[in-house]
């Protein structure tokens, strides 16, 4: 039995963000109903690549397995019905729909908790329930940028970059996740549900770290230093004689091993250089003698002989060679589950282990409308 067997929620999201969230909790054990429109989450048509054999795209398989799928138009008042029934059942709600978006529906939490007061409903929208820019559309792309994320990521002299992935929207989903498994503990305790406001440039900008803090602790707005971190020296990608790899230098004696195997120890004594203050300051002095040693030996040279002494290293891998990597593998990330139109698809695994009640794969992601009989 999973984590969440007992939990039943209700999915009215679509595209990433909700469906991040509510895949999650399936993983944990959670039995998800994925509502439909008739024509489907947007992100089945998102292709290629296809399912080979299929209709769906990659693109939907990556956050959706564990659920059923059932469709309704509630655009409709037979549909608006259909959702109400069963949402007077459900544990959690999850919604991603513009603010205000359900109310004429009958579908916003007001009318929902009403008949089911015990109800965790969570929206997640760009902006928020509340604020001037609230009534706004949010896109991962569009938060990225207002959330300043893109402003810190790229090459110091390039233009801002977004992530390779849709960050702001996988983060928003895992904090709608944390939001979500808060407001049912709780519950325990009230036996009331609540309300769970979740906001793309939230997130975003709560998810600035140590770059957020520079800035309001240091009063030094952030700028993008490519592959280079802003409070840690060196800590940072290095050409080598064949390619690159990373050196993540996080303390005085990592870097004493590190100058050690470059054959420049005598830099743990200099001034310039023995904090990591000192390095911060001198930065770009210390990195070139850096990478003029690094370039004298291949990568894998390099490596070797830094996981020998201790130092934290590693290549910069393509997506395929992280999903043959022995480390991956053996920590059950890549994953395989029957699908009608495949029998082998393969789908990147949950990061959660737990001891006793751990993830479960039992679905793969559903075809549309394949679960409809629920509406029986």
């Amino acid at each position: 039995m999973g984590a969440l067997s007992h939990i039943r929620v209700l999915d009215l999201s679509r595209v990433l963000a909700g469906p991040w969230a509510t895949q999650t909790l399936a993983d944990l054990g959670a039995d998800v109903i994925k509502v439909e429109s008739p024509e489907g989450d947007d992100t089945r048509r998102w292709g290629p690549p296809w399912l080979e054999g299929g209709e769906e795209s990659a693109y939907f398989l990556c956050t959706n397995r564990g659920k059923r799928s059932v469709r309704i138009d509630f655009r409709s008042p037979e549909g608006q019905q259909r959702v109400r029934e069963l949402a007077k059942t459900a544990d959690v709600v999850v919604e991603n729909f513009k603010v205000g978006g359900l109310a004429k529906y009958g579908l916003d939490y007001a009318s929902l908790a009403a008949d089911n007061p015990g109800l965790v409903y969570c929206s997640i929208t760009g902006f928020g329930q509340t604020g001037p820019y609230a009534a706004r559309p949010g896109y991962d792309f569009l938060i990225q940028a207002m959330g300043g994320l893109m402003s810190v990521t790229g090459p110091a002299d390039g233009e801002p970059q977004k992530v390779g992935v849709a960050l702001s929207d996988i983060m928003t989903g895992l904090y709608a996740t944390i939001g979500i498994l808060a407001a049912l503990s709780e519950r325990e305790q009230s036996g009331q549900g609540q309300h769970v406001d979740l906001a793309l440039l939230d997130v975003t900008a709560a998810t600035l770290a140590n770059q957020a803090s520079n800035f309001l602790v240091g009063g030094r707005v952030p700028t993008r230093l490519g592959n280079a971190h802003p409070n840690i020296v060196p800590y940072q990608a290095f050409a080598t004689a064949d390619g690159h790899c990373i050196v993540a230098v996080g303390n005085d004696k990592q870097f004493h091993s590190f100058v050690s195997e470059l054959g420049l120890p005598e830099l743990s004594d200099d001034p310039r250089f023995a904090s990591n203050e000192a390095r911060v300051a001198n930065r770009d002095e210390l990195v070139g003698m850096i990478q003029e040693k690094m370039l004298q030996s291949d990568r894998d040279e390099w490596l070797n002989r830094l996981e020998a002494a201790g130092v934290p290293a590693g290549p910069i891998n393509n997506v395929d060679e992280v999903f043959t990597d022995p480390q991956v593998l053996a920590r059950g990330m890549r994953v395989t589950l029957p699908h009608p139109d495949n029998p082998d698809l393969e789908v990147a695994g949950n990061p959660i282990k737990l001891s006793r009640t751990p993830v479960e794969y039992r679905r793969p992601p559903p075809k549309l409308g394949e679960h409809d009989e629920l509406l029986d």
